[in-house]
């Protein structure tokens, strides 16, 4: 078997064992998803006043038909003023939003698979001045961008309590109109990661500090979510390491501290971890082959999602840049898999190129997979 921390190689999966592996239905919480194959969060900007309209119905629900188990929504603004910096990223609150909404859930179950919004709040990543709401602060535990730089407000109690509401709010929406659970997103350097990052969290109160008061505000929005909505009602919460605009940002050095970034969430009602990383192969910590997602498996018990890089050869973020990444063989990730490292497998770029990714996986046609190309990002397929 091949060493995890190396680039997988160009190989064809046998179509028997990606179907086994991939095919189990797994259970989070009350949902239980048909496949281990989640899509990936992916923002899209196609929502014109944040509502989402038939061609957003149809591109999720396209996906869900061709094999999709699990479906993560692109981020959705929370219902707070300072959450987004677009006019044109969906929104979770609004009844013309949630009707919009209702219709993409009714669509994806119909095609046989679930879905889950990601709630969602910028924080500091948002310019002062930015849509939707022009004339809101923007807000951050304290008001330090991932750069560093202060242009920012830093949150009050006041602001902390609005912000937890927001989500509840959003939260309890989901699942009014039919949603499978919720992923709070806690990654990639907004909001909810601005408080458990040492580096831009500098508070002196009860929000700051060592990790475990980093971790407050997170986990006081999951267990505000958790007391709003059925106890069977899943909470996934997505974080990472890296940030938007520092790559190599750590929130832990050592599994010590990653645990005791985790316990807190897990206990406040965590139901799966979605570990973002870059490139799943790569070993999260020296001395073990187990990456973050698997590392989150190990110390909490729960289900985790693991992601990064699958079935491409190339970063994301060379993407934005106009490149586009070859086709490349998952084995590893299947290996990984019957090992139970990690439970899910959310692909991102890869179903963005080809709604048909997943089925032809799960059939072995991967002659038929596609490359990814940049221009992808330019429409909704």
């Amino acid at each position: 078997m091949q060493p995890s921390h190396e680039e997988p190689t160009h190989v064809t999966t046998a179509p028997s064992r990606a179907a086994e592996v991939l095919s189990r239905p797994t259970a989070i919480n009350g949902l239980t998803v048909p496949n281990r194959i989640v899509m990936a969060p992916m923002t899209r900007m196609f929502s014109p006043g944040g509502i989402p309209g038939e061609d957003v119905v149809s591109y999720y629900a396209r996906r869900a038909a061709a094999g999709v188990g699990l479906i993560v929504t692109e981020g959705t603004y929370v219902g707070h003023e300072s959450a987004g910096n677009s006019d044109r990223v969906p929104r979770f609150h609004g009844e013309e939003q949630l009707a919009g909404w209702q219709k993409v859930a009714e669509a994806v179950h119909a095609a046989g698979g679930t879905i889950v919004p990601q709630l969602w709040h910028i924080g500091t990543v948002r310019n002062q001045g930015d849509g939707p709401y022009p004339g809101a602060p923007s807000h951050g535990p304290s008001g330090l961008r991932v750069t560093g730089v202060e242009d920012a407000t830093p949150m009050t109690q006041a602001d902390i309590d609005a912000v937890i509401g927001a989500f509840v709010e959003s939260a309890v929406a989901a699942e009014r109109i039919g949603f499978d659970g919720i992923e709070l997103h806690g990654a990639h350097g907004y909001l909810l990661d601005q408080f458990l990052w040492a580096g831009t969290n500098r508070r002196t109160d009860a929000y700051g500090g060592d990790p475990v008061a980093r971790t407050k505000f997170a986990a006081e929005i999951v267990a505000a979510v958790r007391e709003a909505v059925s106890p069977e009602f899943p909470i996934l919460f997505r974080y990472s390491q890296w940030k938007q605009e520092a790559y190599d940002a750590r929130l832990a050095e050592t599994p010590e501290e990653l645990e005791a970034i985790l316990a807190p969430l897990t206990a406040a009602g965590v139901d799966a971890f979605h570990a973002s990383t870059r490139r799943y192969w790569l070993p999260e910590f020296d001395g073990s082959d187990l990456n973050l997602a698997g590392w989150t498996k190990k110390l909490t018990g729960r289900p985790t999602i693991t992601v990064g890089s699958v079935g491409l050869d190339g970063d994301f973020i060379r993407g934005f840049a106009g490149e586009g990444s070859p086709v490349r063989g998952i084995d590893d990730l299947l290996d990984r898999l019957e090992r139970e490292e990690y439970d899910f497998v959310a692909v991102g770029r890869a179903l963005l190129q080809d709604p048909e990714w997943a089925t032809k996986v799960l059939a072995g046609r991967s002659d038929e997979l596609e490359p990814y190309s940049a221009s992808a990002l330019k429409t909704l397929s």
